[in-house]
């Protein structure tokens, strides 16, 4: 069972039908929407800042999501994919954005909605990702505006994960 920590007077909140793997951890101030998926080793560490997670979001395995005590929560939106090993850091990730492999993404950064960030990129505290496109490199800048295939890739990520979390409600 999924550890599910109270701290500070603060408990996690969930929306209907989500998914916790077996030792993903949520802790304090989190606020999970409908349909969300945690996968094996996920952190979601609402200890020291709000956590706020939209509707549809998974956070795949290794993935961390935490805050800067008393100056930046993070917000994520929507139809999300935070992809294995990630790491959000008090920032704001908007809705349709696919958040690659290994990927950072800092302090105060704004991941505009229909984005991507590449697998293993370095978004640095305070840079505003363009909507609608994809952000690459150490540290990330833009590569191009997406296409829609990768558009269709970012609604089939997020669609499928509660898909697969199903398989483990067996």
């Amino acid at each position: 069972m999924a550890i599910i920590k109270s701290l500070r007077g603060k408990t996690p909140e969930f929306g209907k039908d989500c998914f916790m793997a077996d030792n993903a951890v949520i802790v304090g101030e989190v606020k999970m929407g409908d349909h969300c998926t945690v996968w094996f080793n996920a952190v979601v560490r609402g200890d020291v800042h709000s956590i706020t997670i939209g509707d549809n979001t998974n956070i795949q395995d290794g993935a961390i999501i935490h805050c800067t005590y008393q100056k930046a929560k993070t917000t994520i939106g929507s139809n999300v994919s935070i992809a294995h090993n990630a790491i959000v850091h008090g920032c704001t990730v908007e809705d349709n954005v696919l958040i690659g492999m290994g990927a950072i993404v800092m302090d105060d950064a704004v991941i505009g909605r229909d984005s991507v960030i590449a697998a293993g990129a370095i978004v640095l505290a305070g840079t505003r990702v363009e909507p609608g496109s994809i952000y690459a490199g150490i540290p990330a800048r833009k590569l191009k505006d997406i296409g829609p295939e990768m558009k269709e890739v970012i609604s089939r990520t997020a669609r499928n994960y509660p898909m697969y979390a199903e398989w483990y409600k067996v």
